[in-house]
């Protein structure tokens, strides 16, 4: 396998507009096959539908110029982008020639309209490839009919079908007839070598919408006669509402209604700011509820767990207890991480209107359709009476899977009986959050003639644990006696996924421990995880989730790449290689010291996600992951005292700037493998490679995030 430096090739695009008139109509579904319920259309007369009722279909007009409707989320991973290139590139059509347009929520076709676990095209490659493909046999076989040839005797490219007597139609031209062809069962796909679309830098189908502020995001949703909602929540974690007065409030300009829904008010105005000052004068009486937690108590009560005994085992092989009885030496270390918000650039927001006959819903959402049962649910309502708009979302992380702010609207726009728009300030956004939950790892290694034996790691988390699979993950199988053991603490802090969850702070653990553990040995910090993964290759564990064949890859790949101990003096170098999401990555950070402080200069990164399908928004991901995944390693850092967040914005809650950020190069291995994730692999991986040339530059070794608490480096 070898290895592409993606690179940026700025192109222009035409841009198309809706199309009307005659033309077909290809049902598909993005995550699965279609439903066997779900027929294709026959004959019908675009004209006259309605595009909201269609979900995932290909429109193909007179003139050949094609739509196809996007179903999925898009939260920035561009998605809306590269789904409709691999039925573009199986379709055989002109990209200039495809109007891409986002779907809405539909459940009759659609099985998996979710935007998490960066498991889009993963899940979507086979189900797509296999619609454009159809869609092209189709089409083929109207014009062999019309010609009175077999279709094996016809070709296409671009849109144009040809025959070898030399005569050509377009695929506007047979549209209508092939709309009226049986389905067929069996479709040739492409082979990788044949790709004209996939593989090539795509724009992003949205880009000059977004530069040119048009309205894409939910903050931009309007509505005639809609009114804004700011919601004034309990200002800790643990209280409730006892009492308010709201007569000040109600005395606003542009003030139409104050509602009281569950624990909480709303404020209803003419205007986003007319709500937010309103709700400033709101005078509530909160009361306690649960306890007032702290995250000095949360310190305490997780060193605690890990002192414990009370652990829920995930994997468990060999014995661990005999091979650190028997061990020549024993490594133990504890890592640390806090709270952190997801701090989306657009702040939760959600559209609701609520009627008797229907429920109208729309916004930046990852979970549609998750979403709109629980509001089916909430109001008492018939699914079916429920439609939900997607918006294009200004950042997800994980935040926009719980949907408690459509919720909110819902329920506002259920009493109020009006359209609104529910709108969070960044204190709203930060003080009322799902943040990713503080964690601390403690890893053990038996070490016996100078190899590990042994290999215990244990965790003891906020509310949720490690999902199932992860102990499935390096070094599981590399290690004979190897076990994972869960525990955690009920909070009433909430708590979810956040970009890479859990992995994005364990493979900092890991891959520090590991280093450091090369480093007790006295042996090479990079062959040691290459002499551990021969172990694997060829193993019979189903359980195993990664590749060790791959993950070899990547690392000699960044390696070389990298120039791994062949730098100019003063760069020192950290590494580290991880694999979730389905995705292999290695990275490679390198620092030098400036003004006695180390600074992260680059950080060379070599991944395996299979066939990369837009090059252009590939290499966006891999950098927004790395520096992501470097800016909260260094800086993160969320607490609460009594149940209250301690910062609510930017003024008090750090972020890495843009002067801060590494030069980020990025290397994929190319192979003709299926996609897999790649909004977050890069993450987990940026931490420890930073961490470990931190320690090289500085002789220090960090096991607590974020870095720039330790004074002994940083001052």
């Amino acid at each position: 396998m070898t290895a592409k430096k993606n690179t940026i090739d700025r192109r222009s695009f035409l841009k198309v507009s809706a199309l009307t008139g005659g033309g077909m109509i290809i049902g598909f579904n993005f995550f699965s096959a279609c439903k066997p319920e779900v027929e294709l259309p026959k004959e019908i007369d675009v004209s006259t539908l309605n595009f909201k009722d269609f979900n995932g279909f290909i429109k193909i007009a007179d003139n050949g110029m094609v739509t196809i409707f996007a179903p999925n989320p898009e939260i920035g991973q561009g998605v809306k982008t590269s789904m409709p290139m691999i039925i573009a590139e199986e379709l055989d059509v002109a990209w200039k020639n495809v109007h891409v347009v986002q779907g809405g929520l539909d459940t009759d076709i659609f099985e998996r309209q979710v935007a998490g676990g960066s498991q889009s095209i993963r899940h979507g490659w086979d189900p797509l490839r296999q619609t454009g493909a159809t869609a092209r046999q189709m089409l083929i076989n109207a014009a062999a009919a019309k010609w009175g040839i077999d279709a094996a005797e016809c070709t296409v490219e671009e849109g144009v079908i040809s025959n070898s007597k030399g005569d050509k139609l377009g695929y506007g031209e047979v549209a209508v007839e092939a709309a009226a062809m049986d389905v067929p069962k069996d479709v040739h796909l492409k082979e990788p070598k044949d790709y004209k679309i996939i593989g090539q830098d795509i724009q992003n189908v949205d880009i000059d919408e977004i530069i040119t502020g048009k309205p894409l995001f939910g903050l931009d949703y309007k509505r005639e006669g809609m009114l804004y909602a700011s919601v004034l929540r309990p200002p800790a974690f643990g209280q409730k509402l006892k009492d308010f007065d709201d007569a000040v409030a109600r005395s606003k300009e542009g003030v139409v209604d104050i509602i009281k829904f569950g624990n909480k008010l709303a404020v209803l105005a003419n205007s986003t700011w007319e709500a937010m000052r309103a709700k400033k004068a709101l005078n509530a009486i909160w009361e306690e509820d649960t306890k007032l937690e702290s995250s000095e108590d949360h310190d305490k009560i997780l060193l605690d767990l890990l002192n414990g005994k009370k652990f829920k085992t995930l994997r468990s092989d060999g014995n661990i207890k005999k091979a650190f009885a028997n061990a020549d030496q024993v490594l133990e270390r504890t890592y640390e991480s806090p709270f952190l918000p997801h701090n989306c650039l657009e702040p939760m927001n959600f559209f609701a209107h609520v009627t008797d006959e229907k429920v109208e819903l729309a916004g930046p959402i990852q979970t549609p359709k998750g979403t709109a049962e629980r509001i089916a649910k909430k109001l008492n309502r018939d699914f079916k009476d429920i439609s939900l708009e997607m918006t294009r979302m200004g950042g997800g992380f994980g935040r926009r899977l719980y949907g408690d702010f459509a919720l909110e609207a819902a329920e506002i726009s259920n009493i109020a009986k009006k359209p609104v728009l529910v709108i969070f300030s960044r204190e709203d956004d930060m003080a009322d959050g799902i943040y990713r939950p503080a964690i601390k790892y403690r890893i053990s290694a038996a070490i016996k003639d100078q190899k590990v034996v042994g290999y215990h790691l244990k965790e003891a988390a906020i509310n949720g644990n490690m999902y199932g699979l992860i102990p499935n993950f390096f070094p599981a199988g590399a290690i004979d006696n190897y076990q994972v053991d869960v525990a955690n603490y009920k909070s009433n802090i909430t708590t979810g996924a956040w970009r890479a969850p859990y992995t994005n702070f364990l493979a900092f653990a890991e891959q520090s421990f590991f280093d450091e553990l090369a480093e007790t040995m006295g042996v090479d910090k990079i062959q040691l995880r290459l002499d551990l993964l021969q172990k694997v290759k060829g193993t019979t564990d189903v359980r195993i989730q990664y590749s060790a064949e791959r993950m070899e890859s990547v690392i000699n790949e960044v390696v070389k790449r990298s120039n791994w101990g062949k730098t100019k003096e003063g760069v020192y170098q950290g590494f580290s290689v991880y694999y979730c999401h389905n995705s292999h990555v290695a990275e490679v950070a390198d620092v030098e010291m400036e003004n006695g402080i180390p600074v992260v200069k680059k950080v060379t990164c070599a991944i395996d996600c299979g066939i990369v399908v837009n090059p252009l928004g590939a290499m966006n991901q891999v950098e927004g992951g790395v520096i992501d995944g470097i800016g909260h390693a260094m800086y993160g850092d969320f607490n609460f005292t009594n149940g209250v967040p301690q910062s609510v914005n930017f003024d008090t809650y750090r972020l890495i700037r843009m002067k801060e950020t590494p030069i980020v190069e990025s290397y994929f291995i190319e192979n003709d493998i299926a996609p897999t994730g790649l909004g977050e692999p890069t993450l987990p991986p940026a931490g420890p490679a930073l961490a470990n040339a931190i320690k090289a530059a500085t002789g220090i070794r960090l096991t607590k995030q974020p870095f720039i608490e330790n004074k002994e480096i940083f001052g």
